[in-house]
């Protein structure tokens, strides 16, 4: 048995790890249209700060409630999380929004998971194998065909979501790397990294957004669809799921997260996929086929031979 077989079996169940993975991509991806509604009424880091800011002190209670220790036990690599990921990631997501479209937006920052393919290999040492090469490559041609828009995209908005995709990366890197070192307390580091990220976040806010919020009811139900669903159920899956699963498979798993999103927004903000974009979604679902189908047969494989050997943990 390989040492990368031994290793995976003693993750958390796959099934699991991929049930909230799907669950997480579902609430992301409706998300975009959420905020794109909700920046009629509200700057994008205004906006940005009371999702995070809330969101953080939910999950600061939850500490409290279950008397958990509130302090980070890796404050430095929970500080850079946090920049990345929610300074970086979410910052950067809800601005782009201000100027592109909720299906456009989501596209480009969702070339997240082969940012991270790039960034884990010589880091994590996480290489993409055999047939996943092939799932990686009609990935890239569906996100190829979704990203063929027309010419009234703008630049701007194309940068700030490809920087957003970029820093999410980098973030779930920082992520394994503390997993690595020591086993975090998962609502404790999301809290944290979430707290320190809100910091550039609330400083932009303060001199980038000039206009004031209107508070009106779908105002107020966009950010408790934030607090309590995005920036806390779904950032809790996306941890647990970057935790059990590889890198390289949970970043590509959240693939799906940009399709949900073109659906909605065709749906809600009538954003019509074309042809090209139609195609790129299909592209993208056979890639999660191709990259998923087999890491469950390797890992439902390795089951049956740690049974053989009297070994029930997984």
């Amino acid at each position: 048995m390989r040492r990368d077989d031994l290793k995976a079996v003693y993750r958390p169940p796959m099934l699991k790890a991929s049930l909230a993975l799907t669950v997480m991509s579902l609430i992301w991806g409706y998300n975009w249209v959420v905020v794109k509604e909700a920046l009629q009424y509200s700057g994008p880091f205004d906006f940005a700060f009371f999702r995070i800011f809330f969101g953080a002190m939910i999950l600061f209670g939850v500490l409290a409630w279950k008397k958990r220790p509130l302090l980070p036990r890796q404050p430095g690599l929970t500080f850079l999380m946090g920049l990345f990921s929610t300074s970086g990631a979410v910052g950067l997501s809800t601005w782009a929004l201000v100027y592109g479209g909720a299906a456009r937006t989501a596209i480009l920052a969702y070339t997240m998971p082969f940012w991270l393919i790039l960034i884990a290999w010589p880091i994590l040492s996480e290489k993409i194998r055999g047939v996943q090469w092939a799932a990686v490559a009609v990935a890239v041609g569906g996100l190829a065909l979704m990203m063929k828009q027309g010419e009234h995209t703008e630049f701007f908005s194309v940068i700030l979501a490809l920087g957003a995709g970029i820093t999410w990366a980098i973030s779930a890197v920082i992520t394994k790397i503390m997993y690595r070192r020591e086993e975090p307390d998962l609502v404790s580091v999301t809290a944290w990294q979430m707290m320190f990220g809100v910091i550039p976040i609330a400083l932009a806010a303060l001199f980038l957004d000039t206009a004031p919020m209107q508070w009106t009811p779908f105002l107020w139900g966009a950010l408790a669809f934030n607090i309590i669903l995005t920036n806390t159920v779904a950032v809790l899956l996306w941890f647990y799921s970057l935790h059990a699963l590889p890198a390289g498979l949970a970043g590509m798993g959240t693939l799906i997260t940009p399709v949900v999103g073109i659906i909605a927004a065709s749906i809600r903000l009538g954003e019509r996929p074309s042809c090209a974009e139609t195609a790129g979604m299909l592209l993208i679902l056979a890639a999660l086929a191709l990259i998923t189908v087999p890491e469950i047969a390797r890992y439902r494989k390795v089951r049956k031979l740690l049974a053989a050997n009297g070994k029930t943990k997984v």
